[in-house]
């Protein structure tokens, strides 16, 4: 009798529903595309990826490296991490933005930002549920909302609204409907910030209508012209209605290291805890002491990182002014939302960038149907690559 494993399958796999429900993850095609061109052996410059391109400042890895060799961390983490991470974010957010947390009752260590995000709506939302997400936005909330089962309704973010969501057009009936509502600034994709009063009218919606705001900050630490970045948690009454998420991603030039936290309400903060309980062990503790480390440490790094944003944001738009692409600057994240030439979708004109400038932008319609008409580009290269990547597109002559 011959083995039939590997020349057939035994049984006929099917997946869940709800994986067949996911979204396409968009920016797994641009890689694809990016990669495709690399290996015609093209020089590409990839500005279409949200990936910290500079390294995790030294006194963090070094923490971390000594952190490795303590035998109390190679056995298992608590369950819910370690007090004094909890902590040192609660340190962090008294000293940036004068808001008070308690560390073990509206703090949640998460593996990454992204994590907690899609956590949430699977602890808030019901089969048939409703959110309001931000058209443009990040896809991941989508994925969350898919995997609970939810609906979504999206709120515009337009440039002549500051790409804030205007509440006042919010129908009725999604005022009812609505369970959690995600807001983000400063913003990916438009670089867009928020301001105290936005974040005002924010709490006051939430509170009249019982919606539970989750504020994506993941890039809180990146505000331009000497501008810090408002917190959500700010706000008087937000932790009465909602949570925000912080990553050391950005802040830190973390990204691999996967750290964030759920910071806010604390019924919100256990229902996280709680389903995390099942998901996970929480981080290695050599990461959580690292992570700690970048936390109460100095800050010279990040405020050396935000400096170099700025200047390559400067590098940029003077790029773009000598080739007649006209934009208004980002006021923080690390990208930059270029409106498209006439003649062009948001993905017609990346590819074309792709394959005639061999530069990679993200098309604005990746990130909801309100981002057709624009490109996101990551100052995420050297200010000699940006240039370069300028310079390749204006020979295109497309805006003269």
């Amino acid at each position: 009798m011959t083995n039939p494993i590997g020349s057939r399958a035994l049984i006929d796999i099917q997946p869940a529903e709800r994986l067949q429900g996911l979204p396409e993850q968009f920016f797994a095609k641009l890689v694809g595309k990016a990669n495709a061109q690399a290996a015609k052996g093209r020089d590409v410059i990839n500005l279409g990826q949200g990936n910290p391109d500079t390294p995790t400042p030294s006194h963090i890895v070094e923490a971390m490296q000594k952190a490795s060799a303590d035998p109390k961390y190679h056995k298992y983490p608590p369950f819910r991490g370690f007090p004094f991470l909890k902590e040192a974010v609660a340190k962090r957010y008294k000293e940036d933005y004068g808001v008070e947390l308690d560390p073990e009752t509206e703090v949640a260590i998460l593996f990454g930002g992204k994590t907690g995000l899609i956590e949430i709506s699977q602890c808030l939302l019901n089969p048939g549920d409703l959110c309001l997400v931000p058209d443009p936005g990040y896809p991941d909330y989508w994925s969350g909302v898919s995997l609970a089962g939810a609906r979504m309704s999206f709120m515009p973010l337009l440039e002549s609204h500051a790409f804030l969501p205007d509440y006042s057009q919010v129908s009725e009936e999604d005022r009812r409907d609505a369970k959690l509502m995600f807001i983000n600034y400063p913003n990916n994709p438009t670089g867009a910030v928020a301001t105290p009063e936005f974040y005002k009218q924010t709490v006051e919606f939430a509170a009249a209508n019982g919606i539970v705001v989750s504020s994506d900050f993941a890039y809180g630490a990146l505000g331009f012209d000497g501008k810090r970045p408002v917190s959500f948690l700010q706000t008087p009454g937000a932790k009465e209605v909602g949570v925000e998420f912080y990553t050391l991603s950005k802040t830190y030039n973390m990204a691999g290291w996967r750290v964030g936290f759920a910071l806010g309400n604390r019924t919100v903060v256990e229902l996280i805890n709680t389903i995390q309980d099942h998901y996970y062990c929480s981080l290695f503790g050599g990461i959580q002491e690292a992570a700690s480390a970048a936390l109460t440490g100095s800050q010279q790094s990040v405020a050396e990182l935000n400096a170099l944003y700025q200047s390559r944001r400067e590098a940029v738009f003077s790029a773009l002014d000598e080739i007649g692409w006209k934009a208004a600057r980002p006021g923080g994240s690390f990208f930059c939302w270029l409106p498209v030439p006439d003649g062009h979708t948001s993905e017609s004109f990346a590819d074309l960038l792709l394959e005639q400038a061999d530069v990679v932008v993200a098309p604005g319609i990746g990130f909801g149907t309100h981002g057709e008409g624009y490109v996101r580009l990551g100052l995420l290269s050297s200010e000699e690559r940006l240039k370069e990547a300028i310079l390749r597109i204006g020979k295109l002559g497309l805006f003269s």
